[in-house]
């Protein structure tokens, strides 16, 4: 949206735009690479070649030996403090260690270092007072090696300390390594970075990092209740009318109650669960009797996952007995052929080889939206997060920051071309402050699916970042990427367009829509609670957002958009329905008399009906492709109905679930959606009637309609024996483009016959 109230949102805003970054490396001291000192035409001699270089002095702080003690504590509280002009870097303090061990990085920004020298403080920290001065070590940044991957990592080296004068004291030793390198150092992700400098505090350094994350792989977990035996109930002067519950974690399901009152129920069941490796949670299984006065527990079993069938095809799973543990009352005795009977299954998606490379350079982002205010400043945090398949990855966080360069560089194994990979945009709110329970706010999303990129073309666009809110679609910035699809296998590839989507178990016991609405926000939970467990912790919110969990929420907009798309997808089809009837109705002479000509050919020679359908899909695809696309997918804010959308219409898409308006506007709002489910109703009550109306054809519902019609199919099929067909195709053809002189404008006679045909509609209340 445009910032001035109320003028009109520029439509330019919301479009990709194309950008030519400089990507690639440059060699040390001047060195030429690629023609101009960046990556050309031989990519593969870097693996960090889609975003642009940023150089950064690494100071590697690893240990120190033999400090000396404070002679009046006698103790030595041990910390380094690196010093570059006006930036400061600390590494945490030991108590009372004189061989201490840091192995921290820090990463100081060519760009804002303002001095030649590098200090190398080591201080005891004093809880009163300044903190003791143990000695120093200085380097002169005009003799800093520089380090290019893939070289191996520079060796850190021991330095005598030296007083404040500069003369070497007889105690105490660092080791350190400092050079000269870029983000695509191995040392870049865990290093301590300029922009944190005087913002960041406590345990938030971590949250500012980049991360890679590992989704958990998720299992499905099939209990086919079966049936139980022997049951027996607190009450032995009743029979038991009993169902099973079961728990996993925090997922409870519950079989429909026996009908019947038994002391063997049947059941013959699914409860579907998610599990996730490793398998940490228990399945317990309770059987429970529906008492008059409340449920009461008759028996029990926990079971751990490892003890059930590993599911990897299709085939029948063979059942098992378990005994139950009496509730209260140790192990049930009894019938030795046990209680309850169920076989489990649990099946995954194997992968095989990759048959492609995904490679995205996450660059920068562009003019982002003031997402918090501190000591009176607009401000914002940004890190960008990427998924696909198991793979998240987090940028580090740019601090302060409304156009943060990044120019970090991630890498995905592909193993099938039809899927997507997410990316969005967060302000950081956990840089050190007391505010645990705070969320990390979303400033945009972008999706691109990869079978829409060409293979082996870098693609560098400027994304924008739109959120949809109760105000309407607004723009927080852009987000500029570089993304290269590689194809590994050409024939792997193709093969995959003819391979089937998911693993034979999910066609051959599909699950119900409620089945997959229930697994899919587990599995959702599961993600969001083993990637929260993370350090840095990649919280639930970003988790929510990137896989969409509120996209199964009504919305008037997405109805709306739904339905356009429909009518976008029939467009063809009604315009090839007016091409004919201007054809029919002679609109052009010419092509008529074309169209004519081409029909007697097919008519006299048949043969070629089909090759010509085929070549006539052949140049029309020949044709379009002139008018290809020429950018990845993003965001379309007309094909969401977004920008059209009406106020009211947005506040009832945000709104809370249940409800928290008034009751007017409950009312209006059901009052609307009845209005709009009317008219559905009456399309659908459409649609049925003329199907009834075929029916009724040969269903003798209308007894007369139904004579007529057999009698002229019989006489049909008598012209048809006699009559050669191509003269029959010819006599029909010319009907069909007869002038419009010939033509009435009453409705055909199989129109009327069709039209008066009874539907089932008058059997509705």
């Amino acid at each position: 949206m445009s910032d001035k109230k109320g003028s009109p949102p520029n439509p330019d805003d919301f479009k990709l735009k194309d950008t030519k970054p400089q990507l690639g490396e440059r060699w040390p001291h001047g060195g030429v690479r690629g023609g101009h000192g960046w990556i050309g035409g031989d990519r593969t001699s870097s693996t960090y070649d889609l975003v642009e270089q940023m150089n950064y002095l690494y100071v590697h702080v690893v240990r120190a030996k033999d400090l000396p003690v404070n002679p009046v504590t006698g103790s030595c509280d041990p910390y380094v403090e690196v010093k570059l002009g006006n930036y400061k870097g600390k590494t945490k303090h030991f108590e009372n260690k004189i061989n201490p061990e840091w192995k921290q990085v820090f990463a100081f920004s060519k760009e804002k270092i303002q001095s030649t020298v590098l200090e190398v403080y080591v201080r005891d920290r004093e809880m009163v007072g300044r903190d003791e001065y143990l000695g120093k070590v200085v380097f002169d940044l005009n003799e800093v090696p520089t380090r290019v991957p893939p070289d191996s990592p520079l060796a850190p080296q021991w330095y005598r300390l030296e007083d404040r004068r500069g003369e070497v004291k007889t105690r105490g030793e660092v080791m350190v390594a400092v050079w000269m390198g870029t983000q695509a150092d191995e040392a870049f992700p865990e290093a301590w970075h300029t922009e944190a400098a005087s913002v960041v505090s406590g345990e938030g350094v971590y949250n500012i990092r980049s991360k890679v994350y590992v989704s958990p792989k998720l299992w499905y977990l099939r209990v086919n209740v079966i049936e139980a035996q022997d049951v027996e109930p607190h009450d032995k002067s009743q029979l038991p009318q009993v169902f099973i519950k079961a728990q996993l974690g925090n997922q409870i399901l519950k079989t429909k109650v026996c009908p019947v009152k038994t002391t063997n129920p049947l059941w013959n069941e699914d409860l579907i669960f998610v599990a996730a490796e490793p398998f940490e949670e228990m399945l317990v299984l309770e059987l429970v009797n529906k008492a008059s006065s409340k449920d009461e527990l008759v028996g029990k079993i926990s079971l751990p996952l490892n003890v059930f069938e590993k599911r990897l095809d299709h085939k029948a799973v063979h059942s098992r007995w378990f005994n139950l543990e009496r509730f209260g009352f140790g192990a049930l005795e009894g019938d030795k052929r046990n209680e309850l009977k169920f076989s489990t299954r649990v099946h995954l998606r194997l992968w095989k080889q990759p048959m492609g490379i995904l490679e995205v350079g996450i660059l920068s982002a562009q003019g982002l939206s003031p997402m918090k205010k501190k000591e009176g400043s607009s401000s914002t945090d940004a890190y960008c997060v990427a998924k696909y398949g198991l793979k998240w990855v987090r940028t580090r966080t740019i601090i302060q920051s409304f156009n943060p360069k990044w120019n970090e560089q991630y890498l995905w194994e592909v193993y099938d071309p039809c899927t997507v990979i997410t990316l969005a945009v967060f302000d950081n709110c956990h840089l050190g402050g007391d505010d645990k329970s705070a969320k990390d706010p979303k400033i945009g999303k972008i999706r691109i699916r990869l079978s829409t990129l060409e293979t082996d073309r870098i693609y560098t666009h400027s994304y924008p970042l739109l959120v949809l809110q109760s105000s309407g679609v607004k723009k927080m910035g852009e987000l500029q990427l570089a993304i290269r699809f590689t194809c590994l296998s050409f024939s792997n590839m193709i093969y995959q367009y003819s391979h089937h989507l998911l693993p034979k178990m999910h066609y051959v016991h599909p699950f119900t829509i409620n089945q997959l609405d229930n697994l899919r926000y587990q599995a959702m939970n599961i993600v969001a609670v083993r990637l929260g467990r993370a350090e840095p912790p990649l919280r639930r919110e970003v988790v929510e957002y990137m896989l969409d969990v509120d996209s199964h929420i009504w919305s008037m907009r997405k109805s709306k958009a739904n339905f356009f798309r429909i009518v976008s997808v029939f467009s063809g089809m009604l315009s090839m329905s007016k091409w004919l009837g201007e054809v029919c109705k002679w609109k052009n002479p010419v092509t008529t008399v074309l169209v004519h000509i081409l029909y007697f050919i097919l008519i006299c020679y048949p043969e070629l009906i089909l090759p010509t359908v085929c070549l006539y899909m052949f140049l029309i695809g020949i044709w379009n492709y002139r008018y290809r696309p020429r950018y990845p997918p993003h965001m379309d804010t007309k094909l969401s109905w977004a920008d059209a959308a009406h106020p009211d219409e947005l506040d009832e898409e945000f709104d809370t679930f249940p409800t928290t308006k008034s009751s007017d506007i409950v009312r209006m709002r059901y009052d609307r959606l009845r209005s709009i489910a009317g008219r559905i109703q009456t399309v659908l009550g459409d649609m049925a009637t003329q199907g009834e109306r075929f029916q009724a054809l040969l269903s003798w519902r209308d007894p007369r309609a139904t004579c007529l019609f057999t009698f002229f199919c019989l006489i049909a099929a008598i012209l048809l024996y006699v009559t050669p067909f191509r003269l029959l195709a010819i006599f029909a053809g010319l009907y069909l483009f007869r002038h419009p002189r010939f033509r009435s404008k009453m409705p055909t006679v199989p129109n009327n016959f069709f039209r008066r045909l009874p539907s089932r509609a008058d059997s509705l209340l």
